[in-house]
């Protein structure tokens, strides 16, 4: 329960992996949590504002009956619903991924300051911080039913290694500089 909302939860630190906060992926802006397992707080509090969720689609959604289905936090010491081992960033953490609508940007702020928005270059898979999320259970037509994760706000507390699996022009070009290589022979590797 966060600010009096059981199914709401703000996070401990956690490390955000496939975040698309500036710019949404398929029509929803979205994030997907590595909470450490170390941290039993937010855990008990994302089990918690789950199962809450699940209470509120028996009583508003599902008819008083309660229907199979899965929880949403997985363990990133298994595998996905393919059969495949999670990314070894996944490994000693449990794992979330919270989705919010176009019309529900989520605002993402630094820890020195709350009040202004980060620039989009500083917001990143890979960086750490403190989520929202609220659980909200679901009734399909098709009859899909179960409880899913709206992202909140995210609070950036520092920087992480980018897992965006690519090295920066910066890296790639250190020590190089504005200096312009001569052309070189190929076959006699001499300057031409």
């Amino acid at each position: 329960m966060y600010q009096g909302i059981a199914t709401k939860c703000l996070t401990g630190e956690v490390r955000l992996s496939y975040a698309f906060l500036n710019t949404p992926r398929d029509d929803k802006y979205s994030a997907t949590l590595l909470i450490p397992k170390t941290d039993t707080a937010t855990k008990a509090n994302l089990d918690a504002a789950f199962e809450a969720a699940a209470m509120k689609g028996i009583k508003e959604k599902w008819g008083g009956v309660r229907p199979k289905f899965e929880s949403i936090i997985h363990d990133g010491d298994g595998v996905n619903k393919d059969g495949v081992p999670y990314g070894p960033e996944c490994k000693g953490h449990w794992i979330l991924t919270a989705k919010a609508n176009l019309d529900h940007k989520p605002q993402v702020v630094g820890i020195d300051n709350i009040n202004c928005e980060l620039a989009p270059q500083d917001v990143y898979s890979g960086m750490y911080g403190r989520v929202t999320v609220n659980f909200f259970p679901y009734s399909h037509p098709q009859g899909g039913k179960g409880v899913s994760c709206g992202l909140g706000n995210v609070l950036k507390t520092r920087d992480g290694e980018a897992l965006a699996g690519g090295a920066s022009a910066a890296s790639d070009f250190a020590g190089i500089g504005q200096a312009v290589a001569p052309a070189v022979n190929p076959i006699t590797g001499q300057p031409m």
